[in-house]
């Protein structure tokens, strides 16, 4: 009876490794696949460095520069000229409803509209972009702790970029609040849960390797005109905002101190409606 039992517990093994086996070699040439996609994009992705050159945003001289894919020269607009959207869409496939979004600026120039789009995860992703770009116009915020890092992760002379610096200032950050009894022993534990989960400081070695990567390749040179347009102007040079654009932005910060928590695209079509 003994013997028996044992033997068809075997054949229940063997059994359920089965199909383990048969999809095995599926599956490794799956991930030999994917992988090698992932690659080419990232690789296509780092090229784009020498061959296009991005928009550019000048708030001392309020405007914006275009390089059209093509173009010799840039094109240079005025920054309240600037036109965006953002757009919808959905299409239908086998597998269910698939949703589309995407953000966008642009103006018209000699007939014709130069642009710059892109797409994006999700609708209020696509308005938090241009929000970002808005608000980098428009805000008086002139130093780079200001303006990206509400969360004390840069330090004087850390580069701008994430690093492995970041991961050393939320460390430093995080026994700093448990000594100062803003947070507790369990958060610590479960921030260094969290992180160890996510492969301690991989990613940020990472990111790291990806920026020197990027320098080494290099970017495409900017054209002449280009380069003096970027240089800096002393502040009496720098160009006011128009006066209809002052008087909308003083609405629109009204509103949202009103309603802090009520959607920006709802307070923007309250304030340009007629």
């Amino acid at each position: 009876m003994m013997l028996r039992l044992q033997f068809n517990n075997r054949v229940a093994l063997s059994s359920c490794n089965r199909p383990f086996y048969a999809v095995w070699g599926y599956a490794l040439f799956m991930w030999f696949a994917g992988s090698a996609m992932c690659f080419y994009v990232w690789l296509q992705a780092h090229k784009l460095f020498t061959k296009v050159i991005p928009t550019r945003f000048n708030r001392q001289r309020r405007e914006v520069c275009f390089m059209p894919e093509g173009a010799t020269q840039p094109l240079f607009v005025p920054w309240e000229s600037l036109s965006a959207w953002v757009v919808q869409g959905q299409s239908a496939t086998q597998y269910g409803i698939t949703r589309h979004y995407g953000m966008g600026m642009g103006f018209m120039h000699e007939g014709e509209l130069v642009s710059v789009e892109f797409q994006c995860g999700a609708l209020q992703l696509a308005i938090a972009n241009w929000e970002a770009v808005r608000g980098y116009m428009e805000y008086e915020l002139n130093d780079l702790h200001a303006i990206q890092d509400p969360l004390e992760l840069q330090t004087p002379g850390d580069p701008p970029h994430e690093g492995l610096h970041t991961f050393r200032n939320a460390r430093a950050s995080l026994h700093r609040r448990i000594r100062e009894k803003e947070v507790g022993w369990s958060y610590g534990f479960f921030w260094y849960v969290y992180h160890l989960m996510t492969l301690w400081t991989l990613p940020n070695h990472l990111v790291e390797w990806e920026i020197k990567r990027i320098a080494k390749v290099g970017r495409k040179a900017l054209p002449e005109a280009m380069r003096e347009w970027s240089e800096p102007l002393p502040p009496e040079q720098w160009a006011k905002p128009s006066a209809e654009l002052l008087r909308l932005s003083a609405k629109v910060k009204a509103l949202v101190k009103r309603s802090p928590r009520r959607a920006i695209t709802e307070i923007f079509a309250e304030v340009n409606r007629p």
